[in-house]
């Protein structure tokens, strides 16, 4: 009778393990639990990308950035310089300029103010086409996030990248790491780091080399 009622109490265990994997298995499996997830961490990465594009809007001119200049309806106006190391540029009709230090907002209407002694009213736009100090981005679940330069001398890679930010959080999905990077066309594409290949298989050549302001960003583990 003991062995019976033993015999019963171990099959419903099992069968209440069963069902509880099972359980688990569904909840993982769960379409509209991982949409969420997806849609979490979608969300975080537009935030993180427009707080990178705002801090390039406020950027300010620097030594050695090259310059794209346009001028309304002034097409022999239009071209490229680069910023001297004492912050200026020579531009035709005006002559040298300082534009160091001047958001390119700021750049563009100073240099609009100087073409206005030669032409009516004109409309200059700037846009850093190369900055000179490069840099990368180091986002998310890192322990010091933020921005990095990019050396001249040699590369950089996204582990030694986020080596530099201090590693990994507790909580970061490693191998859901994302380098996100603006083409020629200036569209984002989103490369997948696997970082689990690269640091327990060996796969160095995963371990992609950074190109000026690259986005690393690494989501938080969902549990």
């Amino acid at each position: 009778m003991g062995k019976l009622i033993f015999s019963t109490i171990f099959v419903l265990v099992l069968a209440g393990c069963a069902t509880s994997k099972s359980r688990i298995a569904q909840s993982s499996s769960n379409p509209s639990h991982n949409t969420a997830k997806k849609q979490t961490e979608e969300a975080a990465l537009a935030s993180v990308l427009k707080n990178v594009n705002k801090s390039k809007t406020d950027y300010k001119i620097n030594s050695a950035d090259l310059l794209e200049i346009t001028v309304y309806r002034e097409e022999d106006l239009t071209r490229t310089a680069r910023i001297s190391q004492n912050g200026t540029i020579s531009f035709p009709l005006v002559g040298i300029i300082h534009l160091g230090g001047k958001s390119t907002t700021e750049a563009g209407q100073a240099l609009a103010k100087k073409l206005g002694e030669y032409l009516v009213n004109p409309q200059v736009t700037i846009f850093v086409k190369e900055y000179g100090n490069k840099q990368i981005y180091v986002l998310g679940e890192v322990k010091n996030p933020g921005s990095f330069e990019l050396p001249t001398e040699t590369q950089l890679t996204v582990l030694e990248a986020i080596s530099k930010a201090g590693g990994f959080s507790p909580i970061a999905a490693k191998d859901r790491t994302k380098v996100i990077r603006t083409n020629d066309d200036g569209k984002n594409e989103s490369l997948i780091i696997d970082v689990s290949a690269i640091t327990t298989k060996g796969e160095k050549h995963k371990d992609i080399a950074l190109k000026p302001n690259d986005v690393i960003y690494i989501p938080q583990s969902f549990f």
